[in-house]
């Protein structure tokens, strides 16, 4: 299928690696003019390369921490007017609430809740104005069936979740969608960063925690960060303007709801 992408300007943030760097190589892939952001030149353009031998378009490629203005600023100066804008930031540390500070939420909530926002803001009447926008923030499986030890993130990003949730019926009639991928277990130094904490809190090692986690997913294993990146990129795709507000969940079936 033919995602009707190619030319359109897409900005991916913290892309230099894990689902962030899956959704650019998607949207690479379409053809779309990429632009990459993360906090480590190093990093970023190592993932150029990749990005540049899998997909045949190299990204630009934009050192900054979108979670401070200064950061935001440096990013929308290299894509100013963005068609397709993936929102995606590091996850906070897990940890015991009890221990917790109000800076600790103040970073929490600056890194997955206001800073998508302000892009959006910065993006989104653009969108508008040109008649196609595609924005998709990564958030994490943590919105639909919280995780004990990410009390931090489950709070960002459920409210970043309830905010979408408002505007993106606002936008669609102008061919501007605004939708939430929630990632599963998928094999990320982010994942691998979570199960040590998780073996630690219950007296575990670190192997026999991963594969009990692998056993406990009905998939029997971790995810394919492409098989992440390709998802992405069908929601930034000229077949998906009639969705719009939703929370996909990419979890392998984890999840046990029916809602």
């Amino acid at each position: 299928m033919n995602f009707g992408l190619e030319g359109r300007r897409a900005l991916v943030c913290a892309a230099s690696k894990g689902l962030g760097k899956a959704s650019a190589m998607a949207l690479a892939e379409e053809r779309c003019d990429v632009v990459i952001v993360a906090r480590t030149p190093a990093t970023l353009e190592e993932a150029a390369d990749d990005i540049e031998r899998q997909a045949g378009r190299r990204p630009r490629t934009v050192a900054a921490d979108v979670t401070t203005p200064e950061g935001r600023a440096k990013a929308l100066a290299a894509c100013p007017d963005p068609d397709i804008l993936v929102n995606n930031a590091a996850g906070p540390p897990p940890g015991d609430f009890r221990k917790w500070s109000r800076e600790d939420w103040i970073r929490a909530l600056d890194a997955n809740m206001l800073s998508p926002i302000e892009l959006i803001k910065a993006t989104v009447d653009g969108m508008i104005a040109r008649r196609f926008g595609r924005i998709v923030n990564i958030t994490s499986h943590a919105v639909k069936e919280p995780i004990d030890i990410l009390g931090l993130s489950n709070g960002a990003r459920s409210g970043l979740t309830g905010f979408v949730a408002g505007l993106a019926r606002k936008t669609v009639a102008h061919n501007v969608t605004i939708n939430n991928l929630l990632p599963g277990t998928f094999d990320t130094d982010r994942l691998k960063s979570n199960l040590a904490a998780l073996a630690a809190s219950r007296g575990r090692a670190v192997d026999e925690t991963v594969a009990q986690v692998k056993r406990d997913n009905p998939a029997g294993r971790f995810g394919d960060p492409l098989e992440f990146g390709s998802t992405c990129a069908f929601l930034c795709s000229v077949q998906a303007a009639y969705i719009t507000g939703q929370n996909v969940l990419i979890d392998g079936g984890a999840y046990r709801g029916t809602f």
